[in-house]
């Protein structure tokens, strides 16, 4: 069994990204954006993506609209959609994320967007594959 107090574990991590759990179907992603800072525009074909706040604030940007984001919030971003996040506050947005099927490469921990970035560039983040 795996176990999380999830929003201690995700508020701890000062990283970008960091894969606590990866599983045939599903993967487990904890993220610290910092102030200013975001995801950056992406789009996951083939892959559906639910976002939950832990801390901070945000705004989510998701096939074209805008919402504002905080602590117990939970966004869906489904397969093949347009979407980013960005930290609108003083402080760090904290969140987790479930991607099904896997996005990131097992146990990948990516101290900042830049180098998360590189490695999705180099081939060094995909995910397992069955």
């Amino acid at each position: 069994m795996e176990h999380f107090t999830i929003a201690t574990v995700a508020e701890k991590s000062p990283d970008f990204r960091r894969v606590l759990w990866t599983g045939e179907h599903t993967q487990l992603v904890i993220m610290t954006i910092p102030p200013g800072g975001e995801i950056g525009e992406e789009v996951h074909e083939g892959i559906d993506q639910i976002l939950t706040f832990v801390s901070g604030t945000g705004e989510a940007r998701v096939a074209g609209e805008k919402k504002e984001v905080a602590q117990g919030d939970l966004v869906v971003v489904p397969a093949g959609t347009k979407h980013n996040f960005v930290n609108t506050g003083p402080n760090p947005l904290v969140l987790y994320t479930v991607y099904g099927p896997p996005e990131h490469a097992d146990q990948a921990v990516h101290h900042t967007k830049e180098e998360a970035d590189a490695a999705e560039a180099a081939g060094e983040d995909e995910p397992p594959t069955s």
